[in-house]
């Protein structure tokens, strides 16, 4: 596997900025970062257009979209179009964009994407339950001191070092 260098902003400075949008985050929208629930908005707005009824009999659904409510309308949806643009634009503007499966050289390329689909399910089925996905409970739940999400990042690190040791063979 070969290692290339790549050269990224200083951390230092990076977690500066990202504290600045967070704090501007608060500021205009009264909301932190995170993606879930945004992701989850777009989910209601679609179970809206197929199966409405359910949408209005289920209070976690009708909460966002039930009777006359857009789903749609919340600020989340915008963070999250900004962020996924934003993204690209970087991207493209430091030639990093292209389509490429990373993974070590003893797992197939169909075993990797399999796997990140399962983890993904697993993590956005998480994200849900725990209220908030890792960015939001990292940066938003963090920056207030939400016990609750210093302790989920602390359970997220310690669960990422205990399996580390069963999965280092996959990525040499």
């Amino acid at each position: 596997m070969e290692q290339r260098e790549e050269n990224y902003i200083n951390p230092y400075l990076g977690g500066t900025l990202l504290g600045i949008v967070l704090f501007l985050a608060y500021y205009i929208t009264g909301n932190g970062l995170g993606a879930s629930g945004a992701i989850n908005r777009i989910q209601v707005a679609i179970l809206d257009v197929f199966a409405s009824n359910h949408v209005d009999r289920v209070a976690y659904l009708a909460h966002m979209g039930g009777g006359n409510l857009n789903p749609l309308d919340h600020s989340g949806l915008f963070m999250l179009f900004g962020t996924f643009v934003g993204g690209l634009i970087s991207g493209l503007f430091f030639k990093r964009v292209k389509l490429e499966i990373r993974k070590g050289s003893q797992i197939s390329n169909q075993k990797r994407l399999v796997l990140a689909v399962i983890g993904g399910i697993i993590m956005g089925y998480g994200a849900r339950m725990a209220r908030g996905c890792t960015s939001g409970q990292a940066l938003s739940g963090g920056a207030v001191l939400s016990v609750g999400s210093w302790a989920f990042m602390l359970a997220v690190f310690a669960g990422g070092y205990a399996i580390a040791y069963f999965v280092r063979k996959v990525w040499n």
